[in-house]
């Protein structure tokens, strides 16, 4: 999928990570900065800067070169409304990897998560040969739990302050979907 798009609702699009999306995920994670805060750790002002998410896009980008994380966005318009990862895949006899995304706030309600999260469970089966693909999300996280479930995967478990999201350690609930 290096250089393939795959089509989502309200002409979305879902792409690999560029080093070129640097100035377009800063304004995508600074528009949407309060609309994600409740879901994701507690990031360093930094992050919110061209060179943070170009330090970030960097890693980034060398763990897809090393076959660790497959990263996409997710553009309409020529600007980023979302993100969508495989990460921590491993291969061999676990062939798994957690899927982690966002869409941003004036874009939820659409469709759009759930589209992202078919798109790269594809990639994940046909391109990357993975079996399993795990998930967490926050147990109070209806909307991407309704994704997820909407999606095929089941719910697998209850992980007492399993992240540090939004300043504390919180409880997740555990979902996972075989692919084949």
């Amino acid at each position: 999928m290096t250089t393939e798009t795959r089509a989502l609702p309200d002409d979305v699009q879902m792409r690999l990570l560029q080093a070129k999306d640097v100035t377009e995920l800063c304004g995508a994670y600074n528009r949407n900065r309060e609309h994600l805060a409740p879901w994701e750790p507690v990031r360093a002002d930094n992050f919110y800067t061209d060179v943070g998410q170009a330090v970030s896009i960097a890693t980034k980008l060398n763990r897809l070169a090393t076959g660790v994380d497959f990263p996409c966005v997710l553009v309409a318009a020529e600007r980023v409304v979302g993100t969508i990862t495989l990460s921590d895949i491993v291969r061999g006899a676990f062939l798994n990897a957690h899927v982690g995304y966002w869409v941003d706030r004036d874009f939820i309600g659409r469709g759009i998560g759930s589209a992202a999260v078919e798109a790269v469970l594809d990639v994940a089966r046909t391109e990357l040969g993975l079996h399993r693909i795990q998930a967490a999300t926050l147990s109070h996280n209806v909307p991407s739990q309704a994704v997820l479930e909407h999606a095929g995967f089941q719910k697998i478990g209850f992980a007492p302050k399993y992240l540090k999201i939004a300043g504390s350690w919180q409880d997740h609930t555990l979902y996972q979907r075989i692919l084949f």
